[in-house]
């Protein structure tokens, strides 16, 4: 009796490890967010050393009216942690309530540091996201972080 053909396996999902250290918020959420469309998956390390640029007031400012706008019940539920800042701010450039917006945000990963699983050496860096030199030097997600109350 011949053996029944095997099933083919899918290959595996092809696995980008980016390196957020010294990227601009934004802009790296906004490439990271065209990347996951298209059906990568990213993995984020160093999400507390991206920048987000303006004078410092500004954006403590902004991210305090944020994290208090709505109520703890009913939201919304604005994040503290770096981490979980940068995925709200991808997400915030995603179709997140379309199931190809869903399924794309379910391919990131973020991460404070770089975990043991995952290689930092070969991490890539996005160069169109890098931050400029500017007279009034960016504030890092870690420090906007610890102002909103985060122990990190």
């Amino acid at each position: 009796m011949p053996d029944a053909p095997k099933a083919k396996s899918a290959p595996a999902p092809k696995v980008a490890v980016v390196n957020a250290s010294g990227l601009v918020l934004g802009r790296a959420a906004s490439l990271i967010a065209q990347r996951l469309l298209k059906g990568e998956h990213i993995v984020v390390i160093h999400a507390e050393k991206s920048v987000v640029t303006g004078s410092h007031t500004a954006v403590v400012d902004e991210y305090t009216i944020r994290r208090a706008r709505g109520s703890v019940r009913s939201g919304p539920h604005y994040p503290r942690y770096p981490d979980r800042i940068f995925r709200r701010t991808v997400r915030g450039m995603l179709p997140h309530l379309k199931t190809r917006g869903k399924e794309a945000y379910r391919r990131l990963e973020v991460h404070i540091g770089c975990p043991p699983g995952v290689d930092g050496g070969s991490a890539e860096s996005l160069d169109r996201a890098k931050a400029r030199p500017t007279l009034i030097p960016p504030i890092t997600l870690e420090q906007v972080s610890r102002l909103l109350g985060a122990r990190v």
